[in-house]
């Protein structure tokens, strides 16, 4: 996951991830350094911030509540220490003919409506899909109308809270009577896909996943992984993409199923279509061949 003590570092986060625009990037982090000038110094080695505004969305990239082909709702559930909030996105086949599911993970601001629109994506695709706000214990993101609150709060949990509420949402989707039970895949996307790894080296029991940059898991943890895994990164991000090259090693030798796509000129985040670093082409492919795993290892026929 992205944690920094640096308030710099995680104000450039926070913009990535589509919470703030560049002249409010800019200005915050005046207020930090004591001017503007100050401020485009301490903010000049960041290439992402260098680089041009978060493109235009080609159209057909997001899915809306109102897709003819797809329902929402917003859920709550049991969970370890509470009430657990959600997001709910069903295809309108499941009704007809059970389906596979996907536990899409958010970044480390709660479960904002960029993750909801993947997951309604998911959907689309044909999964029952389910992304669970992590911030629950603290009240749920609505507590924290501010990004730096919701990163704030996010930085607060644990992993092992993050862990049992997520095992908790699973159990739920398990339960779901349009769902089959044992084909629930996983994704995350920066702080999620760090999550997404943690969770498939405590629970064998996720049919697929697919971290996207998150931070990889030691190497001596490999060995518990049982999922078959796509990893999904930038090479411009890379503090993540070169910690996942000793992993994908160990992967590889211990004949786990797994696969790693790197993007060229793909910065961290780039899936995010509110984020700085967004990049329409690296996105389209990365999410293509996020359902073709999925379909793949949770449409497989049963032997």
């Amino acid at each position: 996951m992205y944690e920094s003590k640096n308030p710099i570092d995680e104000l450039v986060h926070l913009y990535v991830d589509g919470a703030f625009n560049r002249r409010e990037l800019f200005s915050r982090v005046a207020r930090k350094t004591g001017s503007m000038a100050a401020a485009a110094a301490a903010l000049s080695i960041y290439p992402e911030v260098q680089a041009a505004e978060n493109p235009n969305v080609p159209d057909g990239v997001r899915t809306v509540e109102t897709d003819p082909e797809i329902e929402t709702r917003d859920v709550t559930f049991p969970g370890e220490a509470g009430i657990l909030y959600g997001y709910l996105a069903v295809p309108k086949t499941a009704y007809s003919e059970l389906q596979p599911g996907v536990l899409v993970i958010h970044e480390n601001r709660g479960l904002t409506e960029h993750i909801k629109d993947v997951t309604r994506r998911a959907a689309k695709a044909g999964f029952v899909a389910l992304s669970v706000d992590l911030l629950s214990r603290q009240g749920g993101i609505g507590a924290f109308p501010e990004p730096t609150q919701q990163s704030a709060a996010y930085n607060r949990t644990t992993q092992a809270e993050r862990r049992a509420d997520l095992l908790y949402a699973l159990d739920y989707m398990k339960h779901l009577d349009m769902i089959v039970y044992d084909r629930i895949g996983i994704t995350g996307f920066c702080a999620g896909g760090g999550n997404t790894w943690d969770f498939i080296v405590n629970f064998p029991e996720v049919a697929a996943a697919v971290p996207f940059y998150g931070a990889a898991p030691l190497v001596d943890d490999v060995a518990k992984i049982q999922t078959p895994v796509l990893a999904i990164h930038g090479d411009l991000d890379r503090n993540f993409s070169q910690r996942i090259l000793p992993i994908v090693d160990a992967l590889s030798k211990a004949q786990k199923r797994h696969g790693l796509m790197i993007y060229e000129g793909a910065a961290h985040g780039f899936h995010n279509d509110t984020g700085a670093s967004y990049n329409a082409e690296a996105a389209a492919d990365a999410w293509a061949r996020t359902v073709a795993f999925f379909n793949k290892w949770l449409r497989r026929p049963r032997t």
